[in-house]
């Protein structure tokens, strides 16, 4: 029989690693290995269990499956370096048994957004008490080049809370901010909804996906002068009360109830852009007596998922966004990581935007319910600039849903410069030019 001495250098190699005596080296018992392998096998749970355990799941899904895996990665630290190196780290049992618990109580438990809201108070000061006696166990417990490895990753923690706590108080300070409109009771929740100028016939603005009535401040303006305009936020957004997710019918009803009990008459005027095209759409299927113009700034066709090519991948990109974005808000990062105001980019305003994502397949089969507004003033407003394929044919194909309409194509306006940018005063003059030929009783704008 071959002696171990003889054998080949893979074997030779592979017994000393399997070896567990005293004639082992002290570089060959250095916890870096276990240290590093097992922060790299947290990190790797915690993307699978996100896009497979929790993926399309809520909030407390998405956190409490990350922080379940999390807990295994220093679990499997304690583990590692005291089976296979020197140094162990009994430690870590602490936070593998916190997060671990954590996890597992949001995953099965599934706390209420609000109760979500509430644990944004607490949960800041408890991981950053985690993160600091951490560091005094690596002090006391941890040698060498493992220090650099375990440090930033308690250093990550302690960001996470930080950015938690800030973001906590930034949606306390903006929720209590007054705005210049009024909350009504549309049964079971209230919307915000926030009119000027006077004269009739009112022009309500529906913002596009996601986006509140902070949306048409360079627009709702230039339009009061000329006639009452109401700007709302629909439920989950800006300052309105969160609903859940809602179809498009839920939405039209919605805003129905809120005209009525805002005391603002009708027949109304519908401007809206983007994805706010199909929810007016759907208003005016089911409300045909209450609409007499309409406006469609770069509006959102009813058949995107056909007309579109592209639109399926976007489509599952947002889907993708919106269900990580919660937990993302609650620790402060998706501001940075998308560009955005941190006003807009709260837990509660993003959980909005999740469940109207959600909800937008949905509400665009309910738009198809109007095919025709009749004789009734519209006009199509379309940006090419950074246009998807397909979308001037579906633009055109809005414009004749009515015989007395008007397609505006700007070649060189973006999607966004339609309503927030240096082409918003085109946007205004649409919908003042609506205004005009309904006043008038005309054809055509």
């Amino acid at each position: 029989m071959t002696p171990l001495t003889t054998a080949n250098p893979f074997t030779r190699i592979l017994g000393g690693l399997l070896m567990n005596d005293s004639s082992r080296t002290t570089s060959t018992r250095s916890p870096v290995l276990a240290i590093l392998g097992s922060i790299v096998a947290g990190a790797a749970l915690a993307v699978a269990f996100a896009f497979t355990v929790a993926s399309g799941g809520s909030e407390p899904l998405v956190t409490g499956s990350v922080l379940f895996a999390f807990g295994l990665g220093w679990g499997l630290m304690g583990f590692t370096s005291s089976r296979f190196s020197a140094q162990p780290q009994a430690w870590t049992a602490v936070p593998a048994i916190v997060l671990g618990s954590i996890g597992i109580g949001l995953m099965v438990i599934q706390p209420s957004p609000a109760f979500m809201d509430f644990l944004g108070w607490v949960w800041p000061m408890a991981i950053a008490g985690l993160a600091i006696w951490m560091v005094f166990q690596v002090r006391a417990n941890l040698r060498g080049r493992g220090r650099w490895l375990v440090v930033p990753v308690i250093a990550t923690l302690l960001v996470f809370a930080i950015g938690g706590a800030l973001t906590t108080v930034s949606a306390a300070t903006a929720v209590a901010q007054a705005g210049a409109g009024k909350m009504i009771d549309v049964g079971g929740h209230r919307l915000y909804i926030e009119c000027s100028g006077s004269g009739g016939p009112a022009v309500i603005l529906q913002a596009g996906l996601g986006a509140s009535s902070s949306s048409w401040a360079g627009i709702a303006p230039a339009v009061a002068a000329t006639t009452t305009v109401c700007a709302y936020d629909r439920a989950g957004h800006g300052r309105s009360d969160e609903a859940g997710p809602q179809d498009g019918i839920a939405l039209a009803t919605d805003l129905h109830t809120l005209l009525e009990r805002a005391g603002v008459p009708g027949p109304y005027i519908l401007a809206a852009h983007s994805s706010g095209g199909p929810y007016v759409r759907v208003f005016a299927a089911r409300y045909p007596e209450q609409v007499a113009g309409m406006v469609l700034l770069d509006s959102q066709p009813d058949d995107a998922f056909t007309a579109l090519p592209e639109y399926p991948g976007v489509y599952s990109m947002f889907q993708t966004v919106s269900t990580f974005s919660p937990s993302l808000a609650r620790i402060g990062l998706l501001a940075p990581l998308l560009g955005l105001p941190a006003e807009e980019s709260t837990a509660a305003i993003v959980r909005g935007a999740r469940d109207e994502v959600r909800a937008l397949r949905t509400a665009l089969q309910q738009a198809s319910a109007l095919t025709s507004l009749g004789d009734r003033p519209l006009i199509v407003v379309t940006a090419v600039a950074g246009a998807d394929p397909g979308w001037a044919a579906a633009q055109d194909a809005l414009a004749h849903l009515s015989t007395a309409s008007i397609h505006r194509v700007m070649a060189a306006a973006t999607h966004n410069s339609l309503i927030s940018g240096i082409d918003a005063g085109a946007s205004s003059q649409a919908i003042v030019d609506v205004v005009a030929a309904v006043r008038a009783g005309t054809a055509k704008p």
